[in-house]
């Protein structure tokens, strides 16, 4: 199997000094950036908004030179929750046990933790702007709607509902809501992305990492996915994928219904960093980030 060759994200990219171990389908490591041990700033994020959180870490960087380091991770919001309950993050043999001065998420997992008093406070900072399809470049089978989705020769891929509930249930909420003025019947597409058997194909932990390997490889053809994750596919790998846009998502004139996804910034700690973060991620650098990576401000 080919795998896509991602591009290094950081806080600071390490020199050529530095020996890499990057065998991909073994020991590749895409979502745990930085150097956990120096950084001073620890930020526990959900994933599928990495490309936007990079450079908003990097700016933050360039603007306190005095940092050392900025350890931060773009995993599935779950096990980050449970890390931040117990004793860190276990990948592959090596375990990091550094706890997050900053945790982003979606709204009702910063609102959880903030009853439970792991946040002090939290706020919303971005918004996603809807979902579209994602295909190999050049659509292959032709997919212009939801309903081409039905096909039997079309592969179908998304998160997993079980260990990527949050994802998955904007993915399955959108098909379900825009199926009927389209013209589909809502349970079957329901059914075609729910479950698993030879024509869908979930993800198994991380689905911005795996939805589009598998489309890459051939192994599936399409994906109800984030705008903003499918705009930087087609923008990192412009020769392996496009997009079908199904709601009006890029001329922001999607149906009233169409799912969106708020993200809140929590500051867990009440270190300088932390809060200077904290205030950062809401400011008008930040936005500007945000919204060249296909998000919005929270509506």
């Amino acid at each position: 199997m080919t795998h896509l060759p991602w591009p290094p994200e950081a806080a600071r990219y390490p020199d050529d000094s530095v020996r890499r171990f990057i065998a991909p389908g073994s020991n590749i490591a895409l979502d745990f950036h930085g150097d956990p041990a120096i950084a001073e700033l620890a930020v526990f994020s959900d994933g599928n908004h990495h490309m936007a959180l990079e450079a908003v870490i990097r700016a933050f960087v360039d603007s306190h030179p005095d940092i050392s380091d900025v350890f931060y991770t773009t995993t599935p919001p779950a096990p980050l929750v449970d890390a931040l309950k117990g004793g860190g993050l276990v990948l592959g043999n090596l375990r990091i046990s550094r706890r997050p001065d900053i945790f982003i998420g979606p709204v009702g997992i910063l609102e959880s933790l903030r009853a439970d008093g792991l946040v002090a406070e939290h706020a919303p900072f971005a918004q996603s702007r809807g979902n579209v399809v994602l295909v190999r470049r050049g659509n292959p089978k032709g997919i212009e709607s939801l309903a081409d989705l039905l096909c039997d020769d079309v592969i179908l891929t998304c998160s997993n509902p079980v260990t990527e509930r949050a994802s998955f249930e904007v993915y399955q909420e959108t098909v379900t809501t825009l199926a009927p003025g389209q013209g589909v019947d809502p349970v079957a597409i329901n059914t075609k992305l729910s479950d698993a058997g030879p024509r869908t194909v979930h993800s198994r932990v991380v689905h911005h990492r795996e939805v589009p390997e598998l489309i890459g490889a051939g192994t599936a053809d399409a994906a109800v996915i984030y705008y903003h994750l499918a705009l930087r596919y087609s923008r990192i790998f412009p020769d392996v994928f496009e997009y079908v846009d199904i709601d009006g998502v890029e001329s922001n004139r999607t149906s009233p219904n169409h799912p969106t996804t708020r993200y809140h910034v929590g500051r867990v700690t009440g270190g300088r960093l932390g809060k200077a973060f904290f205030d950062f991620i809401r400011d008008e650098t930040a936005q500007s980030f945000y919204a060249y990576h296909g998000l919005t401000r929270p509506h």
